[in-house]
């Protein structure tokens, strides 16, 4: 489907394999707790998962893959976890953009990341434009993301382009301004860790996106897991509004 189309205004194409696939990792403490081990360790576990799932998505067709690795809400945990996953985040990128590149994937950041470092940001932005016209993956982390964050923004963006307030509040118009401008909206959520929301994170993106939840915990969620989420996916039927008969008038028509 183009990359700006609504769900809620038109109904998208759908496949067997989802084109974009969003996922909240959680779990990484009590992957690490349960192992008699300090919660870093398993943020660290965590970032071996992120390159089985990168690998997992190309694999299997996946277009877009989204992962919220820290929200807007996160500054509240412990400060000197806060401090960790910022040098976590710097080294992961030290390491692995020039890996995303040479695999010919696209890298994106999407946050408001003017409160981190300089250094966090240099590095982000030089892995932007490195990897800018990669076309294999587009691999996007959210990186102090929260879903009312980018409402709110886009709203302020979409307003500063008509200092006259001569705008219209459609769908359509808000679009273009949102953090994901870039991408379809996600075919596939999936959460792991055992928890049933989707706690701040592509709200408006998330509108008619197919939710699956495991137990697994993130550090565990590996090829095998991530193919029940796809085998959960392909079992369900996406109408978008419509009723199933519709759905199967539709596909004879095809036929």
């Amino acid at each position: 489907m183009p990359q700006n189309t609504s769900s809620t205004r038109e109904i998208p194409e759908t496949d067997s394999i989802p084109r974009h696939v969003a996922i909240i990792m959680d779990g990484n403490g009590r992957w690490a707790k349960g192992r008699l081990m300090p919660r870093v360790s398993g943020h660290k576990q965590g970032v071996e998962t992120v390159r089985g799932v990168i690998k997992a998505c190309i694999e299997r067709g996946v277009e877009y893959l989204t992962l919220f690795a820290f929200s807007s809400e996160n500054w509240r945990r412990p400060a000197d976890e806060v401090t960790f996953l910022m040098q976590l985040f710097i080294g992961a990128l030290e390491q692995e953009l020039v890996k995303l590149h040479e695999n010919d994937i696209r890298f994106k950041v999407i946050g408001d990341i003017s409160k981190f470092e300089p250094k966090i940001i240099e590095f982000i932005r030089k892995g932007e434009q490195l990897t800018a016209n990669n076309s294999r993956l587009t691999f996007t982390i959210a990186a102090n993301y929260g879903g009312r964050w980018d409402i709110m923004q886009a709203i302020r963006k979409m307003m500063a382009q008509s200092p006259n307030h001569q705008f219209d509040f459609k769908e359509e118009s808000l679009t273009p301004y949102l953090a994901m401008n870039y991408a379809p909206e996600p075919d596939l959520f999936i959460r792991t860790g055992g928890e049933c929301r989707i706690s701040n994170f592509l709200l408006w993106q998330l509108a008619y996106t197919e939710l699956y939840f495991t137990q697994t915990l993130w550090p565990d969620f590996d090829e095998n897991e991530f193919d029940l989420a796809i085998q959960s996916y392909q079992q369900r039927e996406r109408r978008f509004g419509r009723t199933s008969e519709q759905i199967q008038v539709s596909l004879t028509a095809e036929g």
